[in-house]
C-alpha cells in the first residue's frame, strides 16, 4: 500500500512539474475584451479622482457630508468588485493533495 501511495505521489509530482513555459512561446495571445465590471471599476476610480480634485473648503457642510458618503459607497463598491475569488498557492495545493492521498 505504501509503494502504491508513493508511486501515485511521484506521478502526480511529475505531472505538476511539467514545464508549461515551453508551450507559452507557441501560443498566440488572445485579445481580451473589456467586460462591464472593468468599465464600471474604471468609472468609479475616475469619480474618486474628480472628488479628490474638488476644493472642499469652499463647500458647505452638507455638501461635504454628501461627498464623504459618496466616497464611502464608492469604496464599498470597489471592494465588492475586487473580492472575486479564492486563490490557493501551488505549495498549498500540493500539501492538500498529498494529505488526501495519505488519508484516503
Amino acid at each position: 500500500m505504501k509503494k502504491l501511495t508513493l508511486c501515485i505521489t511521484a506521478i502526480g509530482l511529475f505531472l505538476l512539474a511539467n514545464p508549461m513555459q515551453m508551450n507559452a512561446a507557441t501560443l498566440e495571445p488572445v485579445p481580451v475584451a473589456a467586460d462591464s465590471t472593468a468599465i464600471a471599476v474604471n468609472s468609479l476610480i475616475l469619480r474618486l479622482d474628480e472628488i479628490a480634485l474638488i476644493e472642499k473648503a469652499a463647500l458647505r457642510p452638507a455638501e461635504r457630508r454628501a461627498l464623504r458618503k459618496e466616497v464611502r459607497s464608492i469604496n464599498k463598491q470597489l471592494k465588492a468588485a475586487n473580492s472575486g475569488g479564492v486563490y490557493i498557492s501551488v505549495g498549498a495545493l500540493l500539501i492538500v493533495i498529498i494529505l488526501l492521498i495519505l488519508l484516503l
